[in-house]
C-alpha cells in the first residue's frame, strides 16, 4: 500500500509503516537538514523540502496517489477568534498547516489517513479546536461528498514497550466504518505478540541504553552486543553505531549535575536555576522510564535528560533508543537539528503498531 507522510520530519512515522511493509511514495518536510536525514535513510523516497503551502498549490498530488496519508500538522498555530468558528476555523492563516494536511487528505482521497498529534489538543480553546477539527474531516460537502469517519485515541509510548512516558493524540479517519475499532486495536496487538512477543513489555531507561558505554568525540562507537530484548529488536547488523556524542557543559553545569542523585531535579541544588521546567536538572534512573523526550534533551535546564550515572546529558544515539529509532538510523546535521529531530518523532515502534492496524482496517473492507 502507498503511502504520502505530511509534516515528515526525520521519518519517525515513516519508520513504522515500511517496516510494516508500506511503501511511502512521497514525503514533505520544510525543514532542508531535517529533510536531509529523511533522505539518507529512505533513499528510495521521493522526499519533498518545501512549504506545504507551495506544494498543495504546485499540483504534485492527485487523486489515488495513496492508499494513506500520515503526519502530525503542528498545532501551534491553532486559534479560533470566537467561540465558534466554522469554517473561519479553517480559513485562519494561522491554521494553514492543518489547512494543507486537510486539502491534501481532500485531493489525494486516501483510504485512510493518521494524524498524529499532542495529547492537549483535546482540552485547547475548551475543546472547541479538536471538535472543529472532527467536523471538518466528517464534513460530507467540505469533502465532496466523501467524509471520513474519526477515530481517536491517546496512546501512551510505555504501552508499546518504549521506555518513555509519552503521551499523543492519534485520529484515524476512515473511509469503512464496517469494523470495531477498540476489537481490530486488540487483535493488531494480539498479531504482533505472535511475531514479536516481547514487543509490548515493559522497558526501563537501563533495558534501553545500559549497553552503549562511553560516548566519542566523533560520535562512533563499536557496535555493543544487546543485553536486553529491546536492545536485540533495535540491533543494527553493523560494525559501529553513530551519534553517540556527549554535549560540552561548563564546569559550572557539570558541578550541578555531580550534586543532582537519581530522581533528583533542580531543587537538590539549592540554588536558583533560571528554567522554566519543573524537571530542570533532572537525573534519570536506570530502572524507570524517561519522560518525554524533547527537542531539548542535551540541555540540563531542558528537563530531566541528565545520564543515570554520569555527569553530562543523554546523547542523541541514547535519546534515539529510548524513542526507539533502530540502531542503523543515522541523523545528519548540527547539534540543535539533531536534538529537534529526534524530540518532535513519533516513536517507530507506536508508528509501527498504527501502521498494522491500519492494514486490519483497511482489509476489513473486503
Amino acid at each position: 500500500m502507498k503511502v504520502i507522510d505530511l509534516f515528515s520530519g526525520c521519518g519517525g512515522l515513516s519508520l513504522g509503516f515500511i517496516k510494516a511493509g508500506y511503501a511511502v511514495k512521497k514525503a514533505v518536510e520544510f525543514d532542508a537538514d531535517i529533510a536531509k536525514t529523511y533522505k539518507m535513510n529512505h533513499p528510495e523516497v521521493d522526499v519533498i523540502v518545501d512549504d506545504i503551502r507551495n506544494i498543495e498549490q504546485s499540483g504534485v498530488f492527485k487523486a489515488g496517489d495513496a492508499d494513506v496519508i500520515i503526519g502530525g500538522p503542528p498545532c501551534q498555530g491553532f486559534s479560533m477568534a470566537g467561540a465558534r468558528i466554522r469554517n473561519g476555523f479553517i480559513n485562519d492563516l494561522r491554521n494553514y498547516l492543518f489547512k494543507h494536511y486537510f486539502n491534501v487528505v481532500k485531493t489525494v482521497k486516501p483510504k485512510v489517513f493518521v494524524m498524529e498529534n499532542v495529547k492537549g489538543i483535546m482540552t485547547m480553546q475548551d475543546g472547541k479546536i479538536f471538535e472543529e477539527i472532527l467536523r471538518i474531516f466528517s464534513d460530507s460537502e467540505m469533502l465532496n461528498g466523501e467524509p471520513y469517519k474519526l477515530h481517536y485515541k491517546v496512546v501512551k509510548a510505555v504501552d508499546f514497550g518504549v521506555p518513555q512516558k509519552r503521551e499523543r493524540m492519534i485520529i484515524i479517519g476512515t473511509r469503512n466504518d464496517a469494523f470495531d475499532f477498540d476489537e481490530l486495536w486488540n487483535q493488531t496487538k494480539e498479531e504482533i505478540l505472535r511475531d514479536y512477543p516481547h514487543y509490548f513489555d515493559t522497558v526501563t531507561v537501563q533495558d534501553a541504553i545500559g549497553n552503549l558505554g562511553g560516548t566519542t568525540a566523533d560520535g562512533v562507537i563499536e557496535n555493543p552486543k544487546p543485553d536486553t530484548e529491546y536492545q536485540r529488536y533495535l540491533a543494527a547488523d553493523a560494525n559501529e553505531l553513530t551519534n553517540h556524542t556527549r554535549t560540552n557543559h561548563t564546569k559550572i553545569t557539570v558541578d550541578r549535575m555531580s550534586r543532582v542523585a537519581n530522581g533528583e531535579n533542580f531543587t537538590a541544588l539549592e540554588e536558583t536555576i533560571n528554567s522554566v521546567h519543573s524537571g530542570s536538572y533532572g537525573r534519570l534512573c536506570w530502572d524507570e522510564q524517561a519522560p518525554t523526550i524533547t527537542t531539548r534533551f542535551d540541555t540540563p535546564a531542558g528537563g530531566r535528560f541528565i545520564h543515570p550515572i554520569e555527569d553530562r546529558t543523554l546523547s542523541p544515539r541514547e535519546a534515539a533508543r529510548i524513542q526507539s529509532f533502530p540502531d542503523d538510523f543515522i541523523f545528519y546535521g548540527n547539534k540543535t537539528s539533531i536534538c529537534k529531530q529526534i524530540g518532535n518523532a513519533v516513536p517507530p515502534k507506536v508508528s509501527y503498531f498504527l501502521a498494522r492496524l491500519i492494514s486490519k482496517i483497511i482489509g476489513s473492507e473486503v
